[in-house]
Parts: C-alpha cells; structure tokens; sequence
C-alpha cells in the first residue's frame, strides 16, 4: 500500500469515526428531549389541548424510528396525560393494532380522553386508507365505554399529520 493509499484510508476510517460519533451525539440529544418531554409531561397544569403540541410531543417519540409504532396517550377530563403507553409495533410499513387492547388501558387508567399516533417509517406522512378505517373504529369502539377519541396523528421524522384536523376523528 503506497503512503497516499495509507492517508486516505485513514481519512476515510476518520470520517466513518466522526459520523458515528455525530450519530451517538444525536441520539444522547434525542434521549434527552424525551426525557425532558416526559417530565413535562407529568408536570401539573401540562395539558395535550391542541394539535400543534401533541403533534410535537409524538414526533419526538415517534419520528426516528424504523418500525411502525402505535402508541397512546390517556388522557384525564382536563386532558392532562395520565400514561402514554407504546402498546403495538410492527414492521416497516405496518402495525396490527387491537381496539380491544387499547380499550383494555383506557378502562384500566380510568381515562376519559384518549390520543393515538403512529409513525410511517417511510418519511410519508399521508394517512392511509387503513388508518382513517382504524380511527374510525377506535373512535366508536371508544365511544361505547365513554371515552373520547380526541386526535389520531400520522408521525414522520418531518412532520405531524392530525386526522382531527381533516374531519376524521
């Protein structure tokens, strides 16, 4: 191996080194956003009230991640969390989600409002067919024990897309 073959290895083993640690570094921040969340989230008078904050809340949950995940937030009357909870995940573009799970919780927690999110891996933040059906359901299955589905978010790394807010919850 000639000397300049040598330095540019090494700068390649450079380079491959540094990105990793930039990959570390980011997910030491990324862990400390959740857990700053999480004490937030807890804290007294934090209420999920509006899309812009709960939206937010579950990108950092949900954004980076390479699986489908389904997670929930059970709400008390003033729609402060009582638990978020990762109840399903699954594959890289799907996750089999049990209504009667969810319910299950819900009526364990004593919670009288509830917020679901999943990601799409896949960067693409439209709701599927699939999801406006399955918020559909959970709405009324929900709906029969009397507790409000208030929001059903799509979570990508970029953004947050509330079915809410385009009529389907």
């Amino acid at each position: 191996m000639t000397r300049a073959q040598s330095g540019e290895l090494a700068t390649k083993r450079d380079q491959a080194g540094l990105e990793k640690l930039a990959r570390v570094r980011g997910d030491k921040a990324i862990a400390r956003a959740l857990r700053i969340l999480e004490r937030r989230a807890q804290a007294p008078g934090f209420v999920m009230g509006d899309a812009v904050t709960c939206g937010s809340f579950f990108r950092l949950r949900l954004g980076a991640e390479v699986r489908e995940h389904f997670e929930v937030a059970f709400l008390n009357r003033k729609n402060r969390p009582i638990a978020v909870e990762r109840l399903f995940s699954g594959t890289i573009d799907r996750a089999d989600v049990s209504p009667r799970i969810v319910v299950q919780r819900a009526l364990a927690l004593n919670a009288a409002a509830a917020i679901v999110a999943h990601n799409h891996p896949s960067g693409c933040p439209e709701p599927s067919e699939a999801d406006r059906l399955l918020t559909i359901q959970l709405r009324n299955v929900l709906r029969m024990v009397d507790v409000t589905l208030l929001d059903h978010f799509v979570i990508t790394a970029t953004g947050a897309v509330s079915l809410a807010a385009r009529g389907s919850c």
